[in-house]
């Protein structure tokens, strides 16, 4: 069996997104993997039972995806609402679909409090931007899972072709 790789249900075309929109990738690698069945999409969010579309949420006062998973960091909405315990299902969600379904790598949406894996907003709502992950992109590294941003497909597709080809992999 292939390698799988989890994939943020927007980047699929997906209409899942806080404001109800899509950021589908368009790409051969895509399209490939998805005719071979690599792909298993998930939007974390969602499968937590949140809304869509629901009010933007950041992570709180500059902190990562790594101190809501250590309890030290919290998601608030734009509205004030705490969807702290949300993410964190969101999260749960997204490693225990990752394994089983054996997925070893993860394409996900960058800037996002659940997806991020490159940078995050910093909880101002003002658009700065900070180095980091989101809650299920951190969930995931912890997992073992290899995570990749929309923006290093060129990365994905060079690690998956130095894989071999196995099943069992993810199951570490």
């Amino acid at each position: 069996m292939q390698n799988r790789i989890l994939v943020s249900a927007c980047l699929m075309g997906h209409a899942v997104r806080y404001d109800g929109r899509a950021k589908p990738i368009v790409h051969p690698a895509i399209e490939r993997w998805l005719a071979e069945g690599r792909l298993v999409t998930i939007c974390p969010e969602m499968s937590a039972g949140m809304p869509v579309p629901r009010p933007p949420a950041e992570i709180a006062g500059a902190a990562t995806g790594e101190k809501v998973l250590a309890g030290t960091a919290r998601v608030v909405e734009i509205t004030d609402g705490d969807v702290t315990e949300e993410f964190l299902q969101a999260a749960g969600n997204a490693v225990a679909l990752a394994r089983q379904t054996g997925c070893r790598y993860a394409l996900l949406i960058d800037g996002s409090p659940s997806c991020g894996s490159a940078f995050i907003y910093d909880g101002s709502f003002s658009g700065r931007r900070l180095a980091g992950h989101g809650v299920t992109a951190a969930a995931l590294k912890a997992a073992g899972v290899e995570v990749f941003s929309n923006r290093e497909i060129e990365r994905l597709i060079e690690r998956v072709a130095q894989e071999p080809e196995s099943g069992a992999a993810a199951e570490a």
